[in-house]
């Protein structure tokens, strides 16, 4: 029988196991799993009992990332305020999944996985975005195709700056905010 604490502890093992591979990968897609359960601080074998092949550890990834995706999306409270508020909350929830959202970026087999559905958010995102054009908030001359480009495009430019340059958290995601937030709004006459 399984005590509440091993079960416990296992799943705190598979999650750091599972942090480790998004945060690894994200930065070197062809890492090992030894690469891998160094950065878990855990062995080799160890690893292996919870992920045998490194497929098995790439679904599980893919499956954590549909889920922290569903949760940021929920986060954000698409249906509350104008569609550029929630677009904005939208914005710095996703920008705390820089990794995650980093290594689906270079791999994109991983959103094939049937963990990923046919959209994480894409009805409510749309649905966000007419309400946005309804309301003002949002330029109606931008579709919902374009601004999902949009904000993808200024998240990754948001995390590459913050890699690549000596600034916070705060700043990076402060540029992307106001980088997006004129770009969404209403052209005045």
């Amino acid at each position: 029988m399984v005590t509440t604490d091993e079960s416990g502890s296992r799943a705190r093992t598979r999650q750091a196991i599972l942090q480790a591979a998004i945060e690894v990968l994200s930065h070197n897609q062809a890492a090992s799993l030894g690469e891998i359960a160094t950065a878990a601080q855990v062995g080799r074998t160890t690893l292996h009992r919870y992920f045998a092949e490194r497929s098995d550890l790439l679904a599980a990834v893919a499956a954590e990332g549909a889920t922290r995706l569903g949760e940021a999306t929920a986060r954000a409270r698409l249906a509350d305020g104008t569609g550029a508020e929630a677009l904005l909350r939208l914005c710095a929830e996703y920008f705390d999944l820089g990794d995650l959202l980093s290594l689906v970026f270079a791999e994109p087999t991983l959103v094939n996985d049937p963990a990923w559905g046919t959209g994480v958010c894409d009805d409510d995102f749309y649905a966000m975005v007419a309400r946005g054009h309804a309301d003002g908030s949002i330029d109606p001359a931008l579709p919902g195709t374009w601004l999902q480009s949009v904000l993808w495009s200024q998240l990754y430019a948001g995390w590459s700056y913050l890699t690549e340059h000596d600034v916070s958290r705060h700043e990076a995601l402060g540029l992307v905010i106001r980088t997006l937030t004129g770009a969404v709004k209403p052209r005045t006459a």
